[in-house]
């Protein structure tokens, strides 16, 4: 399964690079013009995505929520708030959710609540939340988006929706488009602060800019397992100015020291593949080379991050946030469950040198490349 072909690109669409001086925040600030001058040459905590007028200082790593929705354990409304506020605290302030993550919206609108109540109002500058609607391929008529959109607005808490990344099931069904143009419409009057994408393909987001919409972000799935958004959306979001968000990136947990030396093909050998973010994974790496493979890849990082004094997936996340056109990523949070706050801090102070760098890109393309088996980026949700 492959997307066909995308149309030749225009440097004339190109949007001029912002300029930036280096800068290394102690937390994710969240002034858009404190964003605007985060490092190039090393590790900064915070970035903005934007298009014409609209801008959004991000954290560079975000708390994803996907795991409040179910099959990772009981979560319990008062831990996860409180685990919230701990991640908001260590300067981790960026929580990326959807509307169909389970509670994930209300647990949010209580966690704003708290902040607005019980810390000062810098931090409640600094945090973002950013919310997904993945609406069935009906008629997209303004009322329909603006019932949904609004409906987010009150389970978070919030006059307006910090981004809106919208998801599109069926593309010979083009009210994606129409829904874009009442999203937008939605934003011009203050109910939406960004809009973005999550998993559309190279040809189409080049479509949807070229009807007008302003996206300044498409989130996709991007590991050093899957380098697809390296091929041609990261072109395109060059010549635009679009961003990434990436998932997948520690692949559920799969890139870790707790599957290294591990053969999980054998019953009771090897850790239990236990949670939906596992097993989807899993099926990433029998697609990308099998499990003797990726546990050489496993040792490659290994190595890296022995040399640093870090954990692997620190060096899992790093690798992709250095990867072009990437603004962010995600890294799952089990609230109230288990946290890795350390680990994920550990990420902005990490600098991997040109040997880390081709060590790992050399031991992801003996794999095979993902964009010949699945097609581009969401493809796998479009069988």
């Amino acid at each position: 399964m492959s997307s066909s072909a995308a149309r030749a690109l225009s440097p004339a669409a190109a949007a001029p690079p912002p300029l930036r001086r280096r800068l290394r925040p102690a937390r994710c600030t969240g002034g858009a013009a404190a964003a605007a001058e985060t490092a190039t040459a090393g590790p900064a905590r915070v970035t903005a995505v934007s298009n014409r007028g609209d801008t959004l200082a991000i954290c560079r790593v975000l708390n994803g929520m996907w795991q409040t929705s179910g099959g990772w354990g009981r979560i319990d409304r008062d831990a996860a708030v409180d685990a919230m506020l701990a991640y908001a605290d260590a300067g981790l302030s960026t929580f990326d959710m959807a509307d169909h993550y389970g509670p994930a919206e209300d647990l949010y609108g209580i966690f704003i609540n708290r902040v607005r109540r019980e810390r000062p109002p810098e931090l409640l500058e600094e945090i973002k939340g950013l919310t997904k609607w993945v609406p069935p391929p009906v008629k997209m008529t303004r009322s329909y988006v603006e019932d949904n959109i609004n409906r987010s607005r009150k389970r978070m808490d919030v006059a307006a929706l910090d981004m809106l990344q919208f998801h599109w099931w069926d593309y010979s069904n083009p009210g994606y488009l129409d829904a874009l143009k009442h999203i937008t419409d939605l934003k011009e009057e203050g109910k939406i602060k960004t809009v973005a994408l999550t998993n559309f393909d190279t040809e189409r987001l080049q479509i949807i800019l070229e009807n007008g919409i302003p996206v300044v972000s498409n989130q996709v799935q991007h590991s050093i397992v899957d380098m697809r958004p390296q091929q041609r959306m990261a072109e395109l979001c060059q010549l635009t100015g679009v961003k990434l968000i990436t998932y997948g990136t520690v692949m559920g947990g799969l890139l870790s020291e707790k599957f290294l030396d591990t053969n999980v093909s054998i019953p009771f050998a090897g850790p239990p593949l236990n949670t939906p973010s596992l097993q989807k994974y899993k099926r990433m790496v029998d697609a990308w080379g099998g499990w003797s493979l990726f546990q050489a890849l496993l040792q490659t990082l290994k190595k890296v991050s022995l040399k640093h004094g870090v954990s692997m997936s620190t060096v899992a996340v790093r690798y992709i946030l250095n990867q072009t056109a990437v603004a962010g990523s995600m890294v799952g949070v089990r609230l109230g469950l288990s946290e890795h706050i350390k680990d994920t801090n550990a990420i902005f102070s990490l600098e991997l040198d040109e040997e880390d760098m081709n060590s790992i890109t050399e031991a992801s393309k003996k794999g095979r490349n993902l964009m010949d088996i699945i097609g581009d980026c969401g493809d796998e949700y479009r069988a």
